[in-house]
């Protein structure tokens, strides 16, 4: 099993913005240094949830200050990037990291809510997906690229920056199992242990019907990753680890609020014109997270002991750990992060 970490770089109050970003690469130095596979940023905007809107150049410095971990954004929204502009900076970051980039898509999460809010128009929202992917895809692997749609029109332009990675970066898609087989992508959801072999049987059913991909034991690390995402958070004893945790969690969740002017708040998928399915982690408080399996809080004892069933009985080869949220600080995910690597990951992590 390969370990990953995902990451909303949630904004901190005690600490500069500067000193933030400083920090947060400084925490990826470590995970590099103790074997984390790889590393995957979300994108959110006018939220406290990210500040890193722009993950480009946030990835840019990852890459200069990293060597093995591999990364990427999870996901790029596709329907707010210009798709030629996009497969340029896809193969300046691949370039840039010597074949260590990684492309995540989607339509955003909720689907439309941001798209919307930029003056778009959100029923657009599917097709322009699915026809920037498309275009992605084709200007990653042409010499020179032609298409003709409904909103963009290209003419023989000459591609070119090429990737190291071949045809190109591998994909990643969140949340759907069915649709990350059927565009070939890699797999990160969330569910509870009872959900997970189910999550895990329909992205391999969808990947071998779309892909002809078939996943077994000997071959499913050298081919696709497929794995869920949990909220961790490490601490030399079970009562010490909720304690911090709890309030922790409460911060996540209110980070998903957008400010309005006069101290007013967009409230999570108001803007939003599609229903969400899946897990919406803003409406659990703590104790549900936690009882869900959102969110594992504990001692290495106890995290090791649910990484090891996750490993033998989930389905899944990947496991991925958001390991600083909230307004947990720099120093504290640092030992939570060196807690993981040292105490739950030998013997699991490949």
């Amino acid at each position: 099993m390969r370990i990953g970490i995902f990451d909303h770089v949630e904004r901190r109050g005690d600490v500069p913005l500067h000193q933030q970003y400083q920090e947060r690469l400084q925490l990826l130095e470590q995970a590099d240094r103790n074997g984390i596979y790889g590393y995957h940023v979300a994108e959110h905007h006018h939220s406290p949830l990210s500040t890193v809107p722009s993950q480009t150049p946030y990835l840019a410095a990852v890459a200069a200050r990293t060597e093995r971990i591999r990364f990427g954004p999870l996901v790029y929204v596709l329907p707010m990037y210009h798709p030629v502009r996009l497969i340029e900076e896809i193969c300046m970051m691949d370039n840039l990291s010597n074949g260590r980039f990684q492309i995540g898509i989607g339509r955003g999460a909720p689907i439309g809510e941001e798209f919307a809010m930029w003056g778009g128009n959100p029923e657009e929202v599917y097709d322009r997906f699915d026809e920037t992917f498309e275009i992605l895809m084709k200007g990653l692997t042409s010499e020179f690229l032609d298409y003709h749609g409904k909103f963009y029109n290209l003419e023989d332009l000459w591609m070119e920056l090429r990737p190291i990675q071949k045809p190109h970066p591998p994909l990643w898609y969140a949340g759907n199992p069915v649709s990350a087989g059927r565009y070939g992508a890699n797999f990160i959801g969330a569910g509870s242990h009872e959900s997970l072999s189910g999550l895990a049987a329909a992205y391999k059913k969808s990947l071998l019907e779309h892909h002809n991909v078939q996943i077994d034991d000997a071959s499913q690390i050298k081919s696709h990753l497929f794995g869920t995402m949990k909220r961790v958070f490490i601490a030399e004893t079970d009562e010490e680890a909720r304690k911090r945790a709890a309030p922790a969690y409460e911060k996540y969740r209110a980070n998903y609020v957008k400010p309005l002017p006069g101290g007013r708040s967009r409230r999570p998928e108001a803007a939003a014109p599609f229903p969400r399915t899946g897990i919406a982690p803003w409406k659990d408080d703590f104790e549900t997270a936690c009882a869900s399996e959102q969110v594992l809080v504990g001692s290495p004892d106890t995290i090791r002991e649910h990484v090891e069933l996750y490993a033998a009985e989930s389905g899944f080869n990947y496991l991925v750990i958001s390991i600083q949220w909230g307004d947990i600080t720099h120093e504290e995910a640092s030992r939570s992060l060196r807690l993981f690597t040292s105490e739950v990951m030998p013997g699991i992590a490949e």
